[in-house]
């Protein structure tokens, strides 16, 4: 009798790959991607200031005009993506992104800085739009898990190239910020170079009757985008609100911000995928931003608590406050990523991503002003604030589930 090998299990690394080969060249040109993000993110406003020697409010100035002209972009690399193919779009803004950030390394003066600006805000709202329908394309069986998988390695990514970039700040030479630029430039050359990997995805036909620009008008969709957009303000919690709250308003010593980043950053990292299971319709979506809503606000008021306190319990606070609000933002990523995907029309998810990213970007453009108004006006400005993403949370289910009942019934 013939004996036969049991088959070989995968190994360590092996599980926690993707499944497939175009998801694992996905996520490796994701990877590639955001390391070069962080390592740019986390030391362009030193190198612009100190090196070039433009000042912060000119700095803040390119940064949100190429945000805002990025904003309508999105929407018009997507529907490329949808019509002539998202690998292909994909890879052209790769090497456009490569490009344009090269120009960053000969900026001296302010119109040269907001002229490349505004072409970088430009690839990176292409970016996002034009990888939604190859997520959409390559997500599989479980199409959920892998844009939660993607977040995660996004995630670790971004981390990494943060960490990489506290080498070049402690430098602080030019050239050590010019070699971020530098690896910003070569992570848009291996991305798409890991790109050119993967299968060309053929556009999903679009029914006869469809318009140009249906994602405009499908209300829906947009009610869903307003919505996440009014609860994306939390994003900058972490990033804007927390550090200047812990350095300026408490008894905490400094070097909490990096405490509570590092553990914002290592709960995403490996909680995203277990917090996004079966989150697989609107339904659930629904579900998850009311459970997002009571966390965020539940997570600010505690982080406000910490602001009359003694440095031992101000710091316990903060370490709970960025926990149960790190839950929210899993919950909240989750519900936005599936209203994004699932209520999207197959053949035109690119369109309808650079929709969803359009609210997304308003919101980061107003973050740091409704959320500044809590360093303002102190505890009455925290509870209203928290109080708004408890209700937006709550209102997101019925709201939505409204407007699919009354334009469109048949999704139902």
């Amino acid at each position: 009798m013939a004996l036969t090998e049991a088959p070989a299990k995968p190994g360590p690394v092996a599980r926690l790959l993707p499944e497939t080969p175009p998801q694992r060249a996905l996520a490796v040109a994701s990877f590639v991607n955001a390391l070069g993000s962080g390592m740019f993110m986390a030391g362009s406003a030193l190198y612009f200031t100190r090196i070039v020697g433009l000042p912060m409010a000119q700095v803040a100035l390119g940064l949100f005009i190429g945000a805002m002209v990025g904003l309508v972009a999105g929407v018009l690399a997507g529907r490329i993506a949808d019509r002539f193919g998202a690998r292909e779009t994909q890879i052209v803004v790769m090497v456009a992104g490569a490009a344009a950030m090269t120009c960053y390394m000969f900026v001296t003066t302010l119109g040269p800085y907001i002229l490349v600006s505004i072409l970088v805000g430009l690839v990176f709202a292409a970016d996002k739009s034009s990888k939604a329908p190859l997520i959409r394309g390559f997500g599989g069986d479980n199409p959920a898990k892998f844009r939660a998988y993607l977040r995660s390695v996004v995630n670790l990514a971004l981390a990494l190239g943060s960490l990489a970039a506290g080498i070049a700040i402690q430098l602080d030479t030019e050239s050590a910020y010019l070699a971020l630029i530098g690896g910003r430039v070569l992570a848009f050359v291996g991305g798409a170079i890991m790109l050119t990997r993967l299968p060309r995805l053929a556009p999903v036909a679009a029914p006869v009757v469809v318009g140009r620009w249906e994602a405009l008008r499908d209300r829906p969709y947009l009610t869903a985008t307003v919505l996440n957009s009014m609860m994306s303000l939390h994003f900058a919690v972490p990033t804007f609100l927390m550090p200047l709250w812990i350095v300026d308003h408490t008894a905490a010593p400094r070097w909490m911000v990096s405490v509570a980043l590092a553990l914002n950053t290592v709960m995403v990292i490996t909680l995203q995928v277990v917090v996004s299971r079966n989150v697989s319709d609107h339904v659930t979506a629904g579900r998850r931003m009311r459970w997002a809503g009571l966390a965020v606000a539940v997570g600010m008021v505690i982080m406000a608590a910490a602001g009359d306190q003694p440095a031992g319990i101000a710091i316990a606070l903060l370490l709970a406050s960025m926990a149960v609000y790190t839950i929210g933002e899993l919950w909240h990523s989750a519900a936005s990523m599936e209203y994004s995907f699932g209520l999207a029309a197959p053949h035109a998810q690119g369109q309808y991503s650079g929709v969803f990213g359009l609210g997304g970007g308003v919101a980061e453009a107003l973050a740091p002003a409704v959320l500044g108004l809590a360093l303002t006006y102190g505890t009455p400005a925290w509870l209203a604030i928290a109080a708004g993403f408890l209700l937006v949370g709550a209102a997101c289910k019925p709201l939505v589930d409204w407007s699919l009942h009354r334009w469109r019934p048949a999704h139902l």
